[in-house]
């Protein structure tokens, strides 16, 4: 740093996210619209997406220039119909109550990119496990909705491994077991919720929870644990009591049999209405990932494609080429190794997210967890959950909660309902955020935002508070920047050359550093 500089950094002092969470005051009264700013949609496939809105109900919406073929309902805010030819809109969506009106601007993008911002939503997984079942799942769904979740841009209930049953059905395609009654039904529920509707499976003959696969070892799609009888309830291999000879007949279905059923299965799921798809096994492969992609592009609606765990970096540019988004890691386990040792080691796939692409490195561990069929509260403190959330909001990751929503405390609702801190998730430039400083313990990130200004972290990495610094050249910028902190959702005012923190052990500051003018203009 030049010594002729004057210096005149912010004046250090002790610094705690969950303190900032904690206080954090709920959404007013009036309407405020929130969620990404940017949609896509494949011509002719239905959109599905619902205007977030905080703010005292009843609510009306309305949308000026929607494209012909689209409608809104003006008591849910929900988009619906279909573009038949590709094409940008720029919509500018309204939403009014007794209190006030609140506009934003939608760019509706109709062409061959989807997902052009992160997917927000639960998955069922790390609460649930094997254990899941269609009663959970439509809790999940309500909760969302009840407790405000989907106002903020929430919006995917996503079911994990142990729905599957036999094959069957005129596409002999893969049926859900007796926990699932209704498959279809259950996607319906959802959406009628203003929700969209994820689910699991496998190219392997097997998956990781015993269930049958997208792919078989026999032409009729038949499986020799299903035929022996050698399975439980819920068409799940072994039988109970036999734990270890259970286990080792599941891992010989960690192959990929013959004969697909990848078609057959794709085509059922766009008949139930799915949304979403994780697809899972190890390692992941190119010919097995084109071949979903191609079904799903075949299909009637836009599914997102989520590749699980965990692709190899080698084949990055295939990843991103035919996948929406993309394991970089194995499993996550709610404890600060795990998080850290993820979370910080991802820069080298951060030239590859972007709109419709995005570098996954697993779902949230906050809240109530468990892995089936009970939950405890995580393992993280309240500090490291912040910097969980924060950071993966800068890496621009698909958000995933996993948490039992039925539970949901306090401080975590009011983690995962911070407008600001997820805007910087939704940003549309979608870049994803890189090391720019920092020294053994400590860690400094930046993203660029799609209005010119900055997202940034200070991270404490080590166990003792430590200050951490955010210097003006690894920025590569000059002159004072006014400091938002995105925790408090408050103004710090207007720093030079560097930004310090002192910050408790595992803990970090998020800010948004804006250009003083550009500042005045936000009111920020």
């Amino acid at each position: 740093m030049d010594s002729n500089r004057s210096e005149t950094t912010a004046r250090p002092a002790a610094y705690s996210a969950a303190a900032a969470v904690a206080k954090a005051r709920p959404p007013g009264r009036e309407p405020r619209i929130n969620g990404p700013a940017v949609f896509g949609v494949r011509p002719g496939r239905p959109i599905l997406y619902s205007i977030a809105a905080t703010g005292e109900r009843p609510m009306q919406f309305s949308a000026e220039r929607l494209p012909p073929g689209v409608t809104l309902d003006a008591a849910t805010g929900a988009l619906h119909g279909a573009v038949g030819f590709p094409g940008g809109y720029q919509l500018l969506l309204r939403a009014t109550n007794a209190h006030g009106s609140a506009t934003r601007a939608l760019r509706l993008e109709v062409g061959e990119r989807t997902t052009l911002t992160p997917p927000m939503g639960w998955n069922s997984w790390n609460c649930w496990g094997g254990a899941v079942s269609e009663e959970k799942i439509l809790e999940a769904a309500q909760a969302m909705v009840d407790l405000g979740l989907q106002q903020h841009g929430w919006s995917y209930i996503n079911v994990d491994d142990g729905w599957q049953g036999r094959r069957g059905g005129p596409r002999q395609a893969i049926q859900p077991n007796r926990k699932f009654p209704d498959m279809g039904g259950l996607a319906r529920r959802v959406h009628a919720l203003g929700l969209r509707f994820g689910i699991y499976s496998t190219p392997w003959v097997g998956t990781y929870e015993g269930h049958v696969g997208s792919y078989a070892r026999s032409a009729d799609g038949k499986y020799a644990w299903l035929e022996e009888g050698d399975h439980n309830e819920f068409m799940r291999i072994g039988r109970s009591g036999e734990r270890e000879e259970w286990d080792r007949k599941r891992r010989t279905n960690y192959a990929h049999g013959p004969h697909s059923f990848v078609a057959a299965d794709v085509a059922q799921w766009a008949e139930w209405g799915v949304d979403f798809l994780k697809y899972d096994w190890k390692p992941n492969d190119v010919a097995h990932t084109r071949e979903i992609a191609e079904a799903l592009a075949a299909c009637d609606r836009d599914i997102v494609l989520s590749l699980s765990n965990k692709a190899p970096f080698a084949q990055v540019a295939e990843w991103q080429k035919y996948a929406n988004c993309w394991r970089t890691t194995a499993d996550i386990q709610d404890t600060w190794e795990s998080v850290a040792t993820i979370g910080f080691n991802q820069d080298r796939w951060s030239a590859y997210a972007g709109p419709g692409h995005w570098n996954d490195p697993d779902m949230l561990v906050v809240g109530r967890v468990g892995w089936g069929p009970t939950v405890k509260p995580t393992r993280l403190t309240p500090e490291e959950q912040c910097t969980h959330f924060g950071l993966w909001c800068l890496l621009s990751a698909p958000l995933l909660v996993g948490c039992d929503l039925r539970g949901l405390d306090e401080f975590t609702l009011k983690l995962l309902t911070n407008d600001e801190v997820l805007a910087i998730n939704q940003d549309p430039l979608g870049a994803q955020a890189v090391r720019v400083g920092g020294g053994p313990q400590t860690v400094t990130m930046a993203k660029p935002l799609a209005d010119g200004s900055l997202a940034a972290g200070l991270f404490n990495l080590g166990d003792a508070p430590a200050t951490v610094t955010l210097d003006w050249d690894d920025l590569h910028i000059e002159g004072p920047r006014v400091i938002r902190d995105l925790w408090s959702r408050t103004s710090e005012g207007a720093v030079d050359l560097a930004l310090k923190a002192v910050l408790p052990p595992h803990g970090m500051k998020l800010v948004r550093l804006l250009d003083p003018a550009k500042a005045r203009d936000t009111g920020a």
